[in-house]
């Protein structure tokens, strides 16, 4: 099995909300008290009566954030930036819902810290999204043109090399 790194900025931005997602959604199925306890979320001193389904609603989440999480790591693998871009408002949309939370008291000052971190990993996704190079432009960068000489002179969509293929783009446009 390979595990690919991810190969632009934004990518990175995804994995290690990836693996955050993962990590945190493994602990709150391994100890959904412990993850209660780091969020704010006291438990009652007489302990949960029978009716209190919190550990459901943790283990339901603490799931999805695992799923959540390999999606994203999956998605920085394939380097897929449609993924990216998807994400940025409505983890933009979460930040504004979880502080909403927090401010008007129905979540523990301790539960701001979920809401900065989506906040915090969206703006770091757009700012690398947007500094990001296409797929095409990095390989460009990274290998010389056909004839091995860079700067050989000027290039115009269309042109071909004699095989048939844009010296641009490198497809065919026959």
């Amino acid at each position: 099995m390979v595990i690919r790194l991810p190969r632009s900025p934004s990518g990175w931005t995804m994995a290690v909300f990836g693996v955050l997602a993962t990590l945190l959604g493994a602990v709150g199925l391994v100890s959904p008290e412990a993850l209660l306890k780091a969020l704010g979320f006291a438990a009652p001193a007489s302990g949960r009566p029978p009716s209190d389904y919190t550990r459901t609603f943790i283990t339901a989440s603490s799931m999805a954030a695992v799923n959540m999480g390999v999606y994203y790591l999956l998605a920085a693998a394939a380097d897929w930036r449609a993924f990216f871009r998807w994400t940025v408002p409505f983890r933009l949309l979460t930040f504004a819902v979880f502080t909403t939370a927090v401010v008007s008291g129905r979540a523990p000052s301790g539960f701001i810290g979920v809401g900065l971190w989506e906040g915090i990993g969206a703006v770091a996704t757009a700012v690398a999204l947007r500094y990001d190079k296409p797929p095409e432009e990095r390989a460009e960068a990274a290998s010389p043109p056909a004839g091995g000489q860079r700067g050989a002179g000027p290039v115009t969509a269309g042109s071909t090399s004699g095989s048939g293929s844009c010296t641009s783009c490198r497809h065919s446009h026959r």
